[in-house]
């Protein structure tokens, strides 16, 4: 497998139908893709996933692939949690949510979560001991929960068995997605 190809990588995103951040879902779906790997999108139904731009323009439709309660976390080699404030304030009271990203964490599966989604793993109880960044606005509630939150584009820490990749905004996206082929490509190697 050379640096940029991830065929036989297999990603599971979890989202809302509607509130995902536009780039935060669609930019890493298709980035993914476009190296070779299987992306699949849970969502609450099976209705169009309603992205927004900047929290209130409406964006792109996006069509789940599965459910959040039909999407089992085996074969997928990396679990990615968008951003957008009302979808990660949404997904983080959905418990087959939480149950996903314990089990991607429980079994050692790198996560990644941009912008508002360590919301998620807040609420999961997955981030004591961590250093991730997020939405500046986060930072509060990862340090309750343990978190060390650090102002970086781009943050990995494999601390407590499983690899979490971090970053703020779409603005990151670039430095993220780059880090992401990076641990996704050493899957298995």
């Amino acid at each position: 497998m050379t640096g940029n190809d991830l065929s036989g990588r297999r990603v599971l995103v979890i989202v809302t139908n509607y509130g995902v951040e536009q780039d935060e879902l669609v930019l890493p779906a298709r980035h993914l893709r476009g190296r070779g790997a299987a992306v699949d999108i849970a969502a609450e139904s099976l209705d169009v996933v309603r992205t927004l731009v900047g929290d209130r323009d409406p964006g792109e439709n996006v069509r789940p692939s599965l459910t959040l309660t039909d999407a089992g976390p085996a074969g997928y080699d990396l679990l990615l949690v968008p951003g957008g404030t009302l979808n990660a304030d949404s997904l983080r009271l959905q418990e087959p949510a939480m149950d996903l990203v314990r089990s991607f964490t429980s079994s050692g599966r790198p996560v990644a979560a941009i912008c508002h989604g360590p919301w998620v793993l807040v609420e999961a109880g997955v981030v004591e001991n961590k250093t991730l960044t997020s939405y500046a606005s986060l930072r509060t509630d990862i340090r309750n929960a343990g978190g060390n939150w650090v102002d970086e584009p781009v943050v990995s820490d494999d601390t407590g068995g499983w690899l979490l990749v971090t970053s703020r905004t779409p603005d990151d996206l670039p430095d993220f997605l780059h880090e992401v082929d990076k641990e996704l490509a050493a899957v298995g190697s």
